[in-house]
């Protein structure tokens, strides 16, 4: 995934893979993820959503730095209803070399 930033290809190397201490490590303890309209504020809660969501395979499409932050475009494959799914936009709006702060997750 060329052109993004380390903090953002290493959620990506660990998403696909089953939950391990390295993914949540990526969020700070405030963070905040959006994701099918739902927010999960925290570690606890970003663990809980995980739990509830089934693992899928990344195909990265785009990458583009924007105003908000950067975006990623990718196709998702899973055990779940309409995979794959295209164009699914991971917008990481606040991080830093260390930790993702704010995500959200939809078309």
């Amino acid at each position: 995934m060329t052109g993004a930033p380390e903090i953002i290809r290493r959620y990506f190397e660990l998403a696909g893979q089953p939950d391990r201490e390295a993914y949540f490590a990526l969020f700070a303890d405030d963070a905040v993820v959006q994701d099918e309209g739902r927010e999960h504020r925290g570690i606890e809660a970003i663990r809980a959503w995980r739990r509830e969501t089934p693992l899928v395979s990344y195909d990265i499409t785009d990458v583009a730095d924007t105003a908000e932050g950067t975006v990623v475009t990718a196709t998702i494959t899973g055990d779940f209803p309409g995979s794959p799914f295209a164009g699914l936009r991971f917008r990481f709006e606040e991080y830093d070399e260390a930790h993702i702060r704010r995500l959200r997750i939809a078309p």
